[in-house]
């Protein structure tokens, strides 16, 4: 028996005239975590899908549990014992849990035994203390618990190796903890994990060895063991010294932008979300907040940027009453919004970047005139944000789905901090970012709030929350649980709050 689960060896994978991956050499031992680490574009996520057959048009060859396979197609790669969380997940709504988890399995065709399945999907999720309810629909689930469902679904399909793509990249902290609990106990059963992520400290924390990808090609494999520090791994990553630290001064207030008072509101479900939200942020300020996912911060966005009807409340933009104003509306307001989903609502997938680009902005004079798109201008200004944000792509012309989800993130960023704003709400801005597209990131946001604007910032990364934020507000079903000084916070002050506690 071969001590390797996975070979893949000289494998080369083109887009048109563009290289994804070159010659690229990666070992996985049997029962490790094994880390994939690289920039946004650097060719992480085009590897792991040759491996699981969403790509089949590469050159160079893939031995999994020491044979030569051919893999074409997902199907085959399950067969095989190879699952794959990825970055967006693969869930219907509309459907519930086990008719998500048995979708596509042979064993269902037949008769459809929906109570044995949940029955046996029930059992799994207990053995990882995942446990999910079976029959509620997907579109109830949060975010993590959406997660924890892809990760059950693969394992209930026999993965022997198991992919996950960015899996923090919507946890809480409480939710990683409990994420790396289910990876030791899998690799201690002798499942074998890859674990792609840009963050530095989880890789220390969970991994044992790690492979930096760099433009395409293996940069270098180390044993975290031998890795002094954070700092080394960010250095092989981007090729040269990276600042971890993200420098800031003290916050200089020039009066109020944004009030909240007593904002209540539904969720989809008609649940009350929030309940008698009140905060208020002056111009030059970042005012963090903080809670678990599914805690009403999306709700609160949605009713300041014009996407949700409030029941009972007001909000105040520049001193004027903007409780019922459309997101239009808001906008004008002199608002940027950079959201949560940026699929569902910061960019169409099948348009161009510059088309994109234009999507808030186009009846503003800059880009038109009597109804007509000034392109000339729209793709030279896409071009400077392009490469003010570091945006991969061949020209602005691309369509936004041909680029990594790092990348579009880059150009939605770019475009609402270019708007100028005076009131900026930027959700988990970035989320799914490397080390130096995120440090770049929070630097532009640090440089609004200096230049005057107002920043609401929602975030489930404490540690950006506290280094960013000059306060930080927390909430835990709906409501405001307390405010923290910047100086004052920490994890110890803020995870109780977050979990409801506030003696």
């Amino acid at each position: 028996m071969t001590e390797n689960i996975l070979e893949m060896k000289n494998i080369t994978k083109r887009f048109a005239s563009v290289i994804a991956n070159e010659d690229v050499n990666l070992i996985i031992k049997k029962g490790e975590v094994h880390a994939l680490l690289g920039e946004n574009g650097a060719g992480k996520s085009t590897l792991m899908n040759c491996l699981y057959g969403m790509y089949d048009s590469y050159e160079g060859e893939i031995y999994f549990d020491g044979q030569l396979v051919n893999i074409q197609g997902s199907k085959n790669a399950i067969a095989l014992g190879i699952g794959m969380v990825h970055q967006h997940f693969m869930l219907i709504p509309a459907l519930t849990v086990i008719e998500n988890v048995v979708l596509g399995l042979k064993e269902n065709k037949k008769v459809l035994d929906l109570d044995s399945a949940a029955k046996k999907f029930t059992e799994l999720g207990k053995k990882y203390n995942m446990e999910i309810d079976p029959w509620i629909k997907v579109e109830q689930l949060s975010v993590g618990q959406q997660q924890r469902l892809e990760i059950l679904k693969a394992l209930y399909r026999d993965a022997k190796l198991l992919i996950l793509d960015e899996p923090t990249a919507v946890l809480t902290p409480g939710e990683v903890d409990g994420l790396f609990d289910m990876m030791t106990a899998l690799t201690s059963e002798g499942h074998t994990v890859i674990f792609i992520s840009h963050k530095l400290n989880e890789i220390m924390r969970i991994c044992d060895r790690c492979t930096v990808l760099r433009l395409g090609k293996v940069a270098a494999t180390v044993e975290i063991s031998d890795v002094k520090n954070r700092q080394e791994l960010a250095a092989l990553m981007v090729g040269r010294e990276v600042e971890l630290t993200t420098q800031k001064a003290p916050a200089d207030l020039r009066g109020e932008k944004l009030v909240v008072k007593d904002l209540c509101c539904n969720n989809d479900r008609g649940i009350p979300a929030l309940k008698n939200v009140s905060l208020e942020i002056q111009s030059g300020e970042i005012l963090g907040i903080c809670g678990v996912d599914g805690n009403g911060q999306s709700e609160l966005v949605q009713c300041i940027t014009g996407l949700r009807e409030s029941t009972t409340g007001q909000i105040l933009i520049n001193g004027h009453d903007s409780t019922k104003f459309n997101p239009r509306q808001v906008l004008k307001q002199g608002v940027s919004h950079i959201p949560e989903d940026r699929h569902k609502f910061g960019m169409v997938g099948a348009m161009e970047i510059d088309e994109n680009m234009s999507l808030i902005s186009y009846k503003e004079t800059l880009y038109s005139i009597k109804g007509i798109l000034k392109w000339n201008w729209i793709r030279k200004h896409s071009q400077k944000v392009c490469e003010d944000y570091n945006v991969k792509t061949p020209n602005v012309r691309e369509l936004a789905n041909n680029l990594s989800g790092g990348n579009q993130q880059k150009f939605v960023v770019g475009r609402e901090l270019e708007r100028d704003p005076g009131v900026l709400i930027a959700v988990h801005p970035s989320r799914g970012l490397d080390i130096g597209a995120t440090k770049y990131i929070q630097s532009q946001i640090v440089k609004q709030r200096d230049n005057g604007t107002a920043v609401m910032m929602v975030s489930t990364e404490l540690d950006e929350l506290i280094e960013l934020s000059d306060r930080i507000l927390v909430m835990f079903e709906g409501e405001v649980m307390g405010i923290v000084d910047q100086k004052d916070a920490t994890r110890e002050t803020l995870g109780p709050l977050m979990a409801g506690v506030t003696e």
